[in-house]
């Protein structure tokens, strides 16, 4: 392992250009105000209504219907027809923040036009609005979790820088008014089992809880100044995370500073006294959760305060904070009284332009990570004259992932390759030399509506896998990975010359796998998690403890480590400097392509605290910068960490730097996983 030479610098490591949130805070003030005075003019009935869902329009003051449920996890769903990007998971695996935000600015863009288009006909409803519950910065801890697909891994960090640019996207730059409010969810702690999550109580202590499940959500708070938070339907310690004070009053407000709407899961509310039994009666489950720090209720369980608002049992001025907080959110985004924003001319000719579709292309060919490859990629089309293929290479499903739109041209895999490949090349020979397979599972398999069983291949692929083996001699067989999650892939890639992990790519998925198969797109993503060798002796779904979890706290060796991805060409690291700053340290390397093949490398530094310092984690990611290089090119790349991104944590959820030897690793993946990576040490 070669010494080299780092830079680091603050929280945000990324080297992207930094955007100041907009609006700020004299604007936020400002609005605030607005809100205050709006207040005072509401009935009691008025200022209940503001608190669910569904806002009713109210005519004096003159506030328009609005609905708080809108979906964009990776492009504007179940709204007609939208840019289809690739899940979240896929996009974690691009390691590309600068392009994470473009996917955030076309959603909101999307999101404004429709939105426009909606008023236009007096549409009001749901998926109508501004307010967009993404994206999903939970933790994958678990690979059996079926909404794992929906967050970008099983990393805080990158969950949170990817998580923040994303936000940044979509909320613009505006000094005046937010694009659309995007949401953080679900706070804090949910990452299944999804059939319990009504009900389920994770106890933690507060090392596990702010080292490992908040830092995500802190980062997007304060980071990216997101407009909603949303609390999840389950407990921690005991109390329901929408009706948790120390949550949602002492960390998300005191200690972050949280500005914004706090809202509820679909249910959530209801869920207090009817599920968790944390409440006796609706009504107190309701009054739970004002205390505790919600402001909107994402159904209609406030209804019930209606009775007791007129028996007198409880007063307008309890409302008071929960109403401000959503008039505020609605006020910055346009949505009260006729006010004229920047978007107001967008409308049908900016959905799906060939510039969004593009883009789309562009982030599903870097999310590609290239797992396996003995020789047989990129393949060259003057070597053969038709390709076998199997699987799922006509369904549309596993293209899209969960929460998703309507694209107006999903490019199936069959698809993409008859257009990569041409009019002289067959697809579906039984006798040709390359034999693709398109495995996997697909949304079917896992999602809201459920986890995995397991993380077992379908036994049908394996058998197609071994049946075409017993012709290796004639030709090559390709494995494409489809799905959200982890999966066993030992067997495959024993039965395979090639396998590559797809994820669920989005409408031009069928494309950008074709194109990356033939070398047109060199795969440059990494994984966003951790592959495991097998996975039937991962700790069960229900336990939250982290010992044994994700490469931070792995105590076995891997298939495939979080980070890893392979590439048609190669990569060196130089000179890697690292230096202590006054706010942190300073760290600085080169990076070339050594090979012939133009290429991305993701260059990533992992933080080592001193032996003694106590800190459980094996190592943690701090830095990481996706790079360009033409043959023979070099660049250098810096980070910047602050003292904070060192720092170990106590049983007290309190962080401290501990005195000693940290020691900075930078190159193409984790140490101890990737050939050339450099390391430095430095004191403290």
């Amino acid at each position: 392992m070669k010494t080299v030479k780092i830079m680091l610098a603050g929280a945000a490591a990324v080297a992207v250009a930094q955007v100041m949130a907009a609006p700020g805070a004299a604007r936020r003030a400002e609005a605030e105000a607005e809100a205050k005075a709006l207040f005072e003019r509401l009935s009691p009935n008025d200022a209940i209504s503001l608190l669910m869902m569904n806002n009713v329009p109210i005519k004096e003051p003159r506030i328009q219907q609005h609905h708080w449920w809108n979906e964009g996890l990776h492009g504007v769903a179940r709204a007609g027809l939208a840019t289809m990007f690739p899940q979240a998971i896929g996009r974690a695996a691009t390691f590309d923040a600068d392009l994470e935000r473009k996917v955030g600015e076309v959603t909101s863009t999307e999101a404004r036009a429709k939105h426009n288009l909606f008023r236009a006909r007096g549409l009001r409803g749901i998926y109508t609005g501004l307010t967009y519950w993404s994206p999903n910065v939970n933790m994958f801890r678990c690979a059996k979790w079926g909404r794992g697909q929906e967050t970008f891994g099983e990393d805080p960090y990158l969950a949170g820088v990817m998580g923040t640019e994303f936000v940044k996207g979509m909320q613009g730059d505006d000094p005046k008014f937010l694009k659309v409010a995007a949401c953080a969810k679900h706070y804090a702690v949910h990452s299944g089992p999804e059939k319990l999550r009504h009900e389920f109580n994770v106890d933690l202590d507060m090392r596990d809880l702010y080292e490992y499940y908040l830092p995500a959500f802190r980062m997007l708070v304060v980071d990216g100044q997101v407009e909603q938070v949303m609390g999840a339907y389950s407990a921690v310690n005991g109390i329901p995370c929408c009706a948790n004070k120390f949550l949602l009053r002492d960390i998300l407000r005191g200690e972050w500073g949280f500005m914004g709407s706090v809202v509820s899961d679909v249910g959530a509310v209801n869920d207090v006294w009817a599920n968790h039994k944390y409440s006796k009666t609706k009504v107190e489950a309701c009054l739970a959760t004002i205390a505790g720090g919600l402001d909107l209720c994402s159904e209609g369980t406030y209804d019930c305060l209606r009775a007791e608002m007129r028996e007198g049992r409880i007063t307008k001025e309890q409302l008071r904070e929960p109403v401000i907080h959503v008039l505020t959110t609605r006020i910055l985004l346009g949505n009260v009284g006729d006010v004229k924003t920047p978007w107001d001319g967008l409308g049908e000719k900016d959905i799906a332009t060939s510039e969004s579709i593009a883009l789309s292309l562009k982030v599903a060919e870097e999310s590609m990570v290239l797992l396996k490859n003995d020789g047989v990629l990129p393949l060259d089309k003057s070597t053969f004259n038709g390709v076998d293929v199997w699987g799922m290479e006509d369904d549309v499903k596993p293209l899209v992932g969960n929460y998703e739109g309507s694209a107006g041209n999903y490019v199936t895999a069959r698809a993409g390759l008859a257009a990569e490949l041409g009019p002289t090349i067959a697809i579906g020979s039984d006798h040709a030399r390359v034999k693709i397979a398109f495995i996997g599972i697909s949304p079917r398999n896992e999602g809201e509506g459920g986890d995995k069983r397991d993380c077992h291949m379908p036994q049908n692929q394996i058998d197609q896998l071994k049946k075409w083996q017993g012709d290796r001699q004639r030709h090559r067989v390709i494995s494409v990975i489809y799905g959200g999650s982890p999966l066993d892939l030992k067997e495959v890639c024993e039965l395979s010359d090639a396998v590559l992990v797809a994820w669920y790519p989005g409408e031009q998925g069928g494309r950008a796998i074709a194109r990356t198969l033939l070398g047109t797109n060199n795969p440059g993503g990494r994984l966003p998690l951790t592959y495991m060798e097998k996975f039937d002796d991962e700790a069960g779904i229900k336990d939250y403890k982290l010992p044994g979890r994700t490469y931070l706290y792995a105590a076995k060796k891997p298939l495939f480590p979080f980070g890893y991805g392979l590439s048609y060409t190669t990569f060196g690291y130089d000179g890697l400097k690292v230096s202590k700053a006054k706010d942190g340290v300073t760290a600085t390397v080169k990076v070339s392509n050594t090979g012939k093949l133009a290429g991305d490398e993701v260059v990533q530094l992992y933080v080592r605290s001193p032996k003694d310092s106590g800190d459980r984690r094996v190592h943690h990611l701090e830095g990481f910068k996706r790079v360009s290089l033409k043959p023979g090119e070099t660049k250098t790349v810096t980070f910047n960490l602050s003292k904070e991104q060192l720092m170990q944590f106590g049983m007290d959820g309190k962080q401290s730097l501990a005195k000693g030897e940290y020691e900075f690793f930078v190159g193409g993946g984790q140490p101890g996983f990737a050939d050339g990576i450099l390391s430095a040490k430095t004191s403290f």
